[in-house]
Order: structure tokens, then C-alpha cells, then sequence
């Protein structure tokens, strides 16, 4: 008889919370994970009392009542608001646009006179009916001056690609905020778990079996052979051995550094939008829990193309992959005894709400 009922690949967010449903209902899992830690790309280190975002700035947010109930039954949540600000050459602007922002590029006050500067900005580019590429259909959905400042850049950095090359559809709309507003969420809750994520990562796993420094693909049939079930949250493409071909993703390099002053930029992330800096962003992670420690630890966020024993980030959802993709979980769902999940297993961008509903639905569906 197998010793589990469910094998969980990948000690992440998703993972997670499924093991906890299915403990919590009787059943016997076993989480393993490649990395030496649990918690995935959510995982804190800590560094003198700083809980350190290892993998990037995770700031929980939601309007799911029901999955803010839920995170707020496991920890305590603190009342932080992602508001970044974007370095343009030297100077700063809020994010994301809003009246502080048309303040900062053209020194308007009122609502009326944003109004009216957006649109001559934008009467620049009247003539492009059908946009083909990004660049076009940003300039004519904000105009030249928040495109080139605060978009394009960015934007470049982030896929790799010159903005002319990369599809319009990407930038469907341009969130503009008449309102002196610099919470970038519109979510109604938000904020970050007390004592970091590896406090919510903990109690989910709590009781639960979990082996570490386990790589599912080097002993692959050894682990199937231990549970009936495996509910896998690592790459689809990788699961099929790549028999369709591979997905293509964006990965990230981090340089972190503990620097001996107690305040470095003032907020927890600030944009680089500028194309010649090489970073995209850099990270003060105290702030996320207004930290009072006499040091600061900083991170620098360089986006970089994803090559096998990368960490793959973000999926790139063009037609190609979407289809590919599709396909994958077509043959998926011929597997009766595997469930895929999380970003890499649905090769889907999901924040943190969705990573957690999405597991409540398959724990309701399975057990």
C-alpha cells in the first residue's frame, strides 16, 4: 500500500494550502520541494530581524473576502500599502499614475486640467487607428510624456524586447487615476503577514510531512510510488518532458546587500524606468514591516531571459505559448491520478489571492 494519499510537488503558496485542506480533512500528504527551504518564490530570510523577500516583493492583496478571511485565520497581517515610486533620470514619480504624478510631469492641480493635458498628449497619435505594436498603443493610450518616462523602459527591460517588437494586446489599458491616490491596488485588503511569509508558510505546513533538497525529476518513479495522488505545481512543459516543446519564460537575478544605515531609499520599492539602468527595481524590505533595526537590507531586481536551472518567473503569454500551453493541459487532463497547479503548472500569472483560491477549489474538488 502507498504510505500518502497525496504526493504535493513544490512547497510553495499553492502547494501549501492544498496540503493543509487535505491534512485538515484526514489525509496523508508528503510536500517535497527541490529547494532547502519551504515557501517557494514567497520565502523570507532573515537578516538581523529583517524578513527579507528572497525572490522579489510579495505584497498580499485581494478583494476575495473569503481568501482574506482565510490567510487572516492562519497569521496576523499588517496594515502595509504598496505605494512604489518610479526614478526617471534622477527624479521621482508616483505611482501608480495618478494626480501626484501629473503633478510631478506637468505641474497640473485639478482633475480638469490632467484631463486636458492627457488629451493633447494623446491627439499627437489620433492617427494610429489600429495599433500593431506596444509602443502604439501606449502612446496612444497615455501619450509620449508618461510613456517614455515611466513605461517604456521599464517595459523593455522587463521582456527583454524593444517595445516595437513586443504585441500590442500586451497594454490593453492604462490605469489613470484622477485622484491623489498612490495605493496601487484597488483591491479592498492588503498587507503582509506578520513576522513575513514564512510565519503564513509555517502554519499551513504545520503537522504535514515534508522532505526538502527533493528533486521529483531525479527520482521520479520512486516518488510517484509513494501517494495515489500527486498534485504537481512545478513546470507543465518539464512534467511532460518537454514532448510538445518548451515554454518559454522570464527569470530574474537578485544581488541583495545589508548596508550599515538604517534608511536607504525611504520606501519599499522604487522603479528604475530608464533603459539604461540595468535593474528594474530596487527593494528596501524593512519597510514592508516598518522596521526600526539599525541596518537595511536592499535588493536589486534584474530581469534576465530564462535559460534551464533558471528560477522561471513570469510565463510569456504570446499566441505561440498560450497555444502550447493549452495543450499541455489538454494532455493534463488525460492524467487521472496528477493535478496541476500554481503559476508554472498552469503556466498562468497568478498573484497571491488567486494561487490561494485556485488551491481551496482543487482541495474541494479532490476531497
Amino acid at each position: 500500500m502507498m504510505k500518502y494519499d497525496y504526493l504535493i510537488v513544490g512547497a510553495g503558496l499553492f502547494g501549501a494550502v492544498f496540503a493543509h485542506e487535505a491534512k485538515g480533512r484526514g489525509k496523508r500528504c508528503l510536500v517535497i520541494d527541490r529547494r532547502s527551504h519551504t515557501g517557494g518564490n514567497i520565502h523570507c530570510m532573515d537578516v538581523d530581524g529583517i524578513n527579507v523577500h528572497q525572490y522579489g516583493a510579495h505584497i498580499f492583496h485581494t478583494s476575495n473576502k473569503d481568501v482574506w478571511e482565510y490567510v487572516n485565520k492562519l497569521v496576523e497581517f499588517n496594515r502595509f500599502t504598496n505605494s512604489p515610486v518610479a526614478n526617471y533620470k534622477g527624479k521621482l514619480y508616483n505611482l501608480p499614475f495618478n494626480m501626484n504624478t501629473f503633478y510631478q510631469l506637468w505641474g497640473t492641480i485639478t482633475p480638469d486640467e490632467a484631463e486636458k493635458k492627457l488629451a493633447e498628449q494623446r491627439a499627437e497619435y489620433a492617427d494610429i487607428e489600429n495599433p500593431t505594436n506596444f509602443e502604439e498603443q501606449a502612446l496612444k493610450l497615455c501619450g509620449r510624456d508618461i510613456y517614455e518616462k515611466l513605461i517604456k523602459g521599464y517595459t523593455e527591460k522587463q521582456w527583454g524586447r524593444k517595445a516595437e517588437e513586443l504585441p500590442a494586446e500586451i497594454i490593453k489599458r492604462v490605469p489613470l487615476r484622477m485622484t491623489y491616490d498612490n495605493n496601487y491596488f484597488n483591491d479592498l485588503y492588503q498587507g503582509i503577514p506578520v513576522g513575513g511569509y514564512n510565519a503564513l508558510i509555517n502554519t499551513l505546513l504545520e503537522g504535514v510531512d515534508v522532505r526538502l533538497d527533493a528533486d521529483f525529476f531525479k527520482e521520479r518513479s520512486m516518488w510517484e510510488d509513494t501517494a495515489c495522488h500527486i498534485v504537481f505545481t512545478g513546470q507543465i512543459d518539464q512534467y511532460f518532458d518537454y514532448c510538445l516543446g518548451e515554454l518559454e519564460y522570464r527569470s530574474l537575478r537578485f544581488e541583495t546587500k545589508q548596508l550599515e544605515t538604517a534608511n536607504f531609499q525611504g520606501n519599499a520599492v522604487v522603479n528604475y524606468t530608464a533603459a539604461d539602468v540595468p535593474y528594474t527595481r530596487i527593494i528596501e524590505h524593512k519597510h514592508f514591516e516598518y522596521g526600526m533595526q539599525p541596518t537595511t537590507v536592499v535588493t536589486y531586481e534584474y530581469p534576465k531571459t530564462f535559460e534551464k536551472g533558471d528560477e522561471p518567473y513570469y510565463p510569456v503569454n504570446n499566441e505561440r505559448n498560450n497555444m502550447l500551453a493549452k495543450q499541455y493541459r489538454e494532455l493534463a487532463k488525460e492524467k487521472g491520478n496528477v493535478s496541476f497547479g500554481g503559476r508554472l503548472g498552469q503556466y498562468a500569472y497568478f498573484d497571491m489571492d488567486d494561487t490561494v483560491e485556485a488551491a481551496l477549489e482543487l482541495a474541494d474538488k479532490l476531497l
